[in-house]
């Protein structure tokens, strides 16, 4: 071979390396290069994608603009084999590398579910069956009254409803044990299952976190001198069974409905709870205020009036009713 031969041979070489180089120098500044998506979205990826599945998924959303330079990327470190099903939130200009990292992380987009305080076991697994992106059948024992911690609950999509509802009863078991723990001497309930239908009780009578302690004061101070707990929340899951919510206000008849639930008719707490305490009902249940007082009736404000004495607990009775009078009487209703 003549040397021109020889020469030409490595200048084209250098050219065909040289073009190479500017290839893979192209291809890596649109793998990292902020991408076309204008808004983040959700994105699912199916379980059993493979990478060139996953590029079409991502091209088709828009999210990359090139799947050939997505898939070179990802098998460039490895890390093909790691990218990891479920749903994503992928954000607004977000490059290849960016997804690639996103995926092999496995950091899913989290849903989640919010259990207000109060709400039945009936009503807390409405709320779990109705659940976008949560899978498979509600368990056939669900758990019985007082027993799913109310919070809010994160999850991903595909996670079951009977891993959720788990942790709702594993939250409740666990915030129980720690409420018993702590306790204050001297209480009026002897169980931690007693303890949680107190809780109930309480968590219905108020929505003011200020006022359960001393709420829990007046139950335990009742129960303590064999008074009957007269708890009107008690009056409507008996009328109700948990089933519904009671939409309109007690009657003095239903202060008479026969049921194991009606504080008015029956001596200590009722057989179970009639909702779901949330943590600050189930601490005032075992920790009530330093409290002589047996009474409390709505002051019409959202709080309630406090009173040691039947003669108190009237006027205050008298002074709400009167409260009630002026405002029918300044609405016309």
């Amino acid at each position: 071979m003549s040397r021109r031969a020889v020469w030409g041979g490595i200048i084209a070489a250098v050219i065909v390396a040289g073009l190479v180089a500017l290839a893979g120098f192209a291809a890596h500044d649109r793998y990292v290069r902020p991408g076309p998506l204008a808004a983040s979205k959700l994105l699912l990826i199916p379980k059993g994608a493979r990478l060139a599945g996953i590029a079409e998924i991502l091209h088709r959303e828009r999210v990359i603009a090139d799947p050939l330079v997505f898939r070179l990327g990802a098998r460039a470190g490895g890390r093909d084999r790691l990218l990891k099903a479920g749903e994503y939130e992928i954000g607004a200009a977000s490059s290849m590398r960016d997804v690639v990292e996103l995926l092999v992380a496995g950091r899913t987009y989290k849903r989640r579910l919010t259990v207000a305080e109060g709400l039945t076991t009936r009503q807390v697994l409405a709320l779990v069956r109705e659940a976008e992106g949560l899978a498979g059948p509600m368990p056939r024992r669900a758990g019985a009254e007082g027993t799913l911690l109310p919070e809010t609950y994160f999850y991903s999509r595909g996670d079951t409803r009977a891993a959720l509802i788990g942790r709702m009863k594993q939250a409740m078991d666990d915030e129980v044990a720690k409420s018993w723990r702590d306790r204050a001497e001297g209480l009026a309930v002897d169980t931690p299952a007693a303890a949680v239908a107190l809780a109930s009780i309480i968590e219905k009578e108020t929505g003011v976190a200020a006022e359960r302690p001393r709420i829990s004061a007046v139950f335990h101070n009742r129960l303590r001198r064999g008074m009957r707990l007269q708890s009107d929340p008690t009056v409507a899951y008996a009328i109700t069974g948990g089933r519904r919510t009671l939409e309109r206000k007690l009657r003095r008849i239903d202060l008479a409905v026969r049921s194991p639930y009606n504080t008015y008719l029956v001596n200590g707490l009722p057989p179970g709870p009639i909702a779901n305490p949330g943590r600050q009902s189930l601490r005032a249940a075992l920790a009530p205020a330093r409290s002589d007082e047996l009474y409390f009736v709505a002051d019409g404000a959202g709080g309630h009036l406090f009173a040691t004495t039947l003669a108190a607990h009237n006027r205050n009775v008298a002074r709400l009713r009167r409260l009630q009078r002026k405002r029918r009487k300044a609405t016309g209703k």
